[in-house]
């Protein structure tokens, strides 16, 4: 088995892996919080709120479902492209990284939205009155941050010519 399969297959069984840890504590929300009183981690600060939540980030786009639908299969098939052209070598295992957590955030809410309408949030920062999240929104947040800080602080320019969707042809023609 080839270094770039091993690499592709490891991400995949994490992102399944990721996916199924996000679902498990969903799962933990339903059973527990649905439908209780806010179970309170640190008095004015953190608590387990169960939410239902029927838009975007912070609430926003109710009952755009197949919008959503449509957008996570998207930004999952750009995660894939950009995953599958990544330069072996541990240099790139922060991207990796990066990647697998921003697929695994995507497939988490997916799968919510796909079989329930709504994505199941529950983490709550009452102290600043931070809008109800989920272990899925964390992995896409945190990648997201992770991939800002990689790109303008940890690679050089030319480390990410990955990114550059160019013909071979026209790459030839520029040198």
């Amino acid at each position: 088995m080839t270094k770039k399969i091993k690499y592709n297959l490891a991400g995949l069984v994490s992102v399944i892996l990721l996916t199924l840890l996000d679902q498990w504590t969903k799962r933990l929300a339903v059973l527990h919080l649905k439908g209780q009183e806010p179970f309170v981690l640190w008095e004015g600060v953190f608590e387990l709120n169960y939410l239902e939540n029927r838009g975007a980030a912070f609430g926003i786009f109710q009952g755009q479902k197949a919008a959503f639908l449509v957008c996570t299969v998207l930004i999952l098939g750009l995660t894939a492209f950009y995953y599958l052209r990544l330069p072996e070598g541990r240099r790139f295992y922060p991207i990796r990284f990066v990647g697998i957590l921003l697929a695994s955030g995507a497939v988490g809410n997916m799968i919510d939205r796909a079989a329930n309408s709504y994505v199941v949030d529950f983490f709550y920062f009452k102290l600043i009155d931070f809008p109800v999240f989920n272990v899925a929104d964390c992995y896409v947040t945190v990648g997201a941050a992770l991939l800002a800080v990689l790109i303008l602080f940890y690679y050089k320019e030319d480390e990410l010519e990955f990114f550059a969707v160019r013909k071979k042809g026209k790459a030839a023609e520029d040198e």
